[in-house]
């Protein structure tokens, strides 16, 4: 080389080489491979819950997942800091190394752990900084799931292209990792509960006759019942919905029911020495303090007690983890729900860490407080479906108000095989109609029914209780209730009866045309009640309390000439009204006024009407002689959620213990100002003989066979004493071309014994096309009819064709007519008496067979309806048929305990009758309201 070359290579600068990783920065090292094999643990931990969630469709999260998920953020946030710095610093001491290829997969590796942990950044919930749409979340999610994956094969790539790889340390390192993910699995499994299971029946002891039970058999802590607030931070609409509910103010806080179970209440201290009878009422109506166990104490402050305001909480409801069975009387399983960690911190950190959790990985909260159950009509009819419990009212069991049943056997379920009419499609359970989606955007807010807008099903479930929110001064609710019960019903003057008397010449249907009305004669005015968007019999729940009634105004010109359902200066309604309510009595005859349940006894009468019936009133209007104008009639159905009696009572009540009702002055009777709803009316005006003014009614949208067809229902579901009147009805239903008229003519055929009639006319019913007649009804009453005529083998065909059959009009419309325990116990009984055919011992092989399936078919429908008294009775009968005895006896009580007390009605019944002329005409069979007796504005 000579001087020149030398001078040149001497003038170029030395490259300079640093250490890939230094002392300093291997220790962040350290700390960084620490951090990720905890991570790493943990997300394995993690993932293997998921993917097991994924695979079985069951969500094995529990309170150490969230502790888990906790760590798992607190290790990634805390990775974050001295990863980019290693990460940083790293690649600028090795940014001029020779070893590109390990250069440019280190890059892709940085970059890769990059978008791991900005991934999960972008996938908390943090105030306004919240990924919610769900295509964006879920890219997101996934390139944090995967990525991890790239990670650890980017890194080996990375390892084998740099300095040689030591396994004996990885091999320590990955398993230390394992260690920590078996741990981890072995601490989830420790998770002592069972989800969704009855509770221990140790516990009723504390609930009992409330039939409710909690999961662990022990108390609930109050506070753990009473986390509204909390609930409030995620659902803040669900929340406010639920405030102004009936729910929220069904206990203490409630006038109404604070007035009847202060009476309860003393009752049955006073006559047993405590207050466990009470408990009937508390199970639904009062869940904080009777979980907690505070109902219990006589001396409970029920109005500044803590729990005393609560009502039925959010976490009362949706703590629920098990419906024991469909009897109702709130039997059902409750638990203290696990919360995520610090639910109960006082720490505003803390709170807020707990809120990102939930919203972070809501799966473990939804599994605590929404399941499958809260979507079933049995969850609702656990407080919907009630009896009076002997301990109760010292007498025997009473069946009070069910939902539950009552819109099980209606045709709007899909599950009754013998209702009037069907929907096109069924509904499925409460919630479409009781908690109707509501646009929100609220964090729980999703696609309900098919909706464009994101909602959540509407917590002040609208129904019926104008009352409370009236009494609260609650405009919008009273509003909600009224808006919700608007045309549920339809009234249909439907037509004149000459002479006055149900006999009389029929004039129907009323419109386009109508009769010229003669002064000085009487008619009858056929007026029909149809249900119409009502799931179940209406009023139910608190039938006696109610006030429905039927307002009838009769005018000519200026001049009230006829008058019903007129109401006193106190607002008490006339009691010679039609009313749409039960009038329950107690044993003295006494009407139960004041919702004393312990005292119940019987019906005088129940004029409740099913779900897709009519009801046909008779109202009596002699006419003057003296009209000088036509003569209008105008009806309406009227509602008032509680009536006068009532609340006078409630009224005294509050004031004896120093309260005060809203709209009460000192001194002064109570006069009810509760809202009174107009659900439907109809007016019709006509002509008078003499009188020349020109007339004109609207024409009437209700199609003619319907109309006829609703007037024949209402008078078939009186009972035998208007059968005529009703086939006559029905007769011109046939005539009009629908298959309905022979359907029930062949009703009232069976009814009246005709059954060679009824076979005739069911045959006719078949030939109808446009529409078809529903094949289950026909099935059904071919199969009541086989069954009088002895045509045993064929009726016993008819039934499992309802019961059994599943065609494609059924599966396409949602009918499943299995649970149609009336139609089981049919087929049970026509089984039962194929067997008593069979007699001798060379039949008993036969005889034992059939016998058998009798008792599977009345198991079934106990299963149904457990309190089933045909079904107890034939089953005591069968076991004792087939020689075994404790069966047979435990039925035969079983029987005794659930059927009406007959005996015992008559003489409560005549003291009623005596006490109340009213409702003793309104108990008659047929009954005609005059609209003569008194004539009001």
């Amino acid at each position: 080389m000579t001087s020149s070359d030398s001078s040149v290579v001497e003038s170029q600068p030395r490259r300079v080489v640093r250490r890939a990783i230094g002392p300093k920065l291997r220790k962040v090292l350290y700390l960084v491979l620490f951090l990720v094999a905890l991570l790493g643990a943990n997300s394995i931990y993690l993932v293997s819950i998921t993917v097991y969630d994924w695979l079985s469709g069951e969500t094995l999260e529990n309170w150490f997942y969230q502790y888990m998920f906790l760590g798992h953020l607190i290790l990634g946030l805390l990775l974050l800091a001295p990863f980019v710095l290693f990460g940083v610093v790293h690649i600028f001491n090795t940014k001029n190394r020779l070893n590109r290829r390990a250069v440019r997969v280190g890059y892709a590796l940085f970059i890769t752990s990059c978008l791991l942990l900005i991934s999960g950044i972008l996938l908390l919930r943090i105030g306004s900084f919240d990924l919610k749409n769900p295509t964006a979340r879920s890219i997101t999610y996934w390139c944090h799931v995967i990525s991890p994956l790239f990670a650890i094969w980017l890194y080996w790539l990375h390892r084998l292209v740099g300095p040689k790889i030591r396994w004996k340390v990885g091999i320590t390192y990955m398993g230390f990792i394992s260690v920590m993910v078996v741990g981890m699995l072995m601490f989830h499994s420790a998770d002592p509960r069972k989800w969704n299971v009855a509770g221990p029946q140790e516990g009723e002891k504390y609930f009992f006759p409330s039939l409710a039970r909690t999961a662990t058999g022990d108390f609930i802590p109050a506070k753990a019942l009473m986390m509204d607030d909390y609930c409030q931070k995620c659902h803040p609409d669900t929340h406010a919905d639920w405030k102004n509910s009936v729910h929220h103010l069904s206990s203490f806080n409630n006038p109404a029911y604070l007035a009847s179970v202060r009476e309860t209440r003393k009752v049955a201290f006073e006559r047993d020495g405590n207050l466990q009878a009470a408990r009937f009422c508390a199970g639904c109506h009062d869940p904080v303090p009777f979980f907690s166990g505070a109902f219990d104490d006589p001396n409970f402050d029920d109005i500044n007690h803590p729990t005393a305001q609560a009502g039925i909480t959010c976490t009362s409801c949706h703590a629920i983890t098990h419906v024991n069975s469909v009897r109702g009387n709130s039997d059902f399983t409750i638990e203290e729900p696990i919360h995520y960690p610090f639910a109960f911190s006082d720490n505003p950190f803390l709170q807020w860490v707990n809120n990102q959790l939930v919203k972070a990985k809501p799966a473990f909260h939804k599994k605590t407080f929404l399941k499958d159950l809260h979507k079933s009509t049995k969850f609702c009819g656990s407080c919907h479906k009630v009896h009076l419990p002997e301990e109760l009212n010292q007498y025997k069991f009473l069946r009070g108000q069910n939902h539950y049943d009552s819109f099980l056997l209606s045709g709007v379920s899909g599950h009754g095989a013998r209702s009037f009419y069907y929907p096109p499609q069924a509904e499925e359970n409460c919630n479409k109609c009781h908690m109707p989606a509501k646009a929100s955007d609220d964090f729980a807010a999703r696609h309900f029914y098919d909706s464009k807008e994101l909602s959540v099903h509407n917590h002040l479930f609208p129904s019926a209780n104008t009352a409370i929110a009236a009494l609260r001064n609650d405009s919008s609710t009273v509003k909600a209730h009224q808006d919700f019960l608007k045309d549920n019903l339809r009234v249909d003057l439907f037509g004149v009866r000459e002479e006055g008397t149900i006999d009389g010449k029929l004039i129907a249907p009323l419109r386009p045309a109508v009769p010229v009305l003669k002064p000085g004669k009487t008619y009858l005015l056929e007026t029909v009640l149809r249900t119409l968007k009502v799931g179940h019999h209406f009023t139910q729940g608190t039938a006696d309390s109610n006030e429905v009634w039927l307002d009838i105004v009769v005018k000519s010109g200026d001049r009230i000439i006829g008058r019903s359902g007129s109401r006193e200066e106190d607002g008490t309604v006339d009691p010679w009204s039609h009313f749409v309510n039960a009038f329950v009595i107690d044993r003295e005859g006494n009407r139960i006024a004041r919702r004393n349940a312990e005292d119940i006894f019987v019906a005088l009468y129940n004029n409740q009407i099913p779900p897709g019936a009519g009801q046909t009133i008779h109202y009596e209007l002699k006419l003057p002689n003296d009209l000088a104008a036509p003569v209008t009639v105008e009806a309406k159905l009227q509602y008032r959620k509680f009536d006068t009696h009532y609340m006078q009572f409630i009224a005294s009540s509050l004031e004896s213990k120093g309260q005060k009702l809203p709209g009460k002055q000192p001194g002064v009777p109570y006069v009810n100002t509760l809202p009174i709803t107009t659900i439907a009316s109809d007016t019709i005006t006509f002509p008078v003989e003499g009188v020349t003014t020109k007339v004109t009614n609207k024409p009437v949208e209700i199609p003619e066979w319907e109309r006829w067809n609703d007037y024949g229902i209402g008078l078939f579901l009186k009972g035998k004493a208007e059968l005529r009147q009703a086939t006559e009805a029905f007769e011109r239903v046939d005539q009009l071309g629908r298959y309905d008229g022979s359907l029930n003519l062949a009703r009232v055929y069976f009814r009246e014994g005709r059954l060679l009639d009824a076979v005739d006319i069911l045959k006719k019913a078949t030939t109808f096309t446009d529409p078809p007649a529903p094949a289950w009804t026909l099935a059904w009453l071919s199969g009541k009819v086989n069954q009088q005529l002895g045509h045993l083998e064929e009726a016993e065909r008819n039934f499992r064709s309802v019961l059994e059959d599943q065609t494609e009009e059924r599966i396409r419309r949602g009918f499943d007519f299995s649970k149609d325990y009336v139609v089981i116990n049919d087929l049970g009984q026509n089984l039962f008496d194929q067997a008593k055919r069979f007699r001798t011992k060379a039949q008993q092989d036969q005889r034992d067979q059939l016998l058998d399936q009798a008792k599977a078919q009345f198991l079934k429908t106990l299963e149904l309806d457990p309190e089933n008294v045909t079904a107890h009775y034939n089953l005591s009968l069968i076991y004792e048929q087939r020689e075994e005895a404790e069966l047979a006896t435990k039925h035969r009580k079983l029987h005794q305990k659930y059927k009406i007390d007959d005996t015992a009605r008559g003489l409560s019944e005549r003291k009623a009758r005596e006490k109340y002329p009213a409702a003793n005409h309104a108990a008659e069979h047929p009954v005609i309201y005059s609209l003569n007796r008194t004539i009001k504005p």
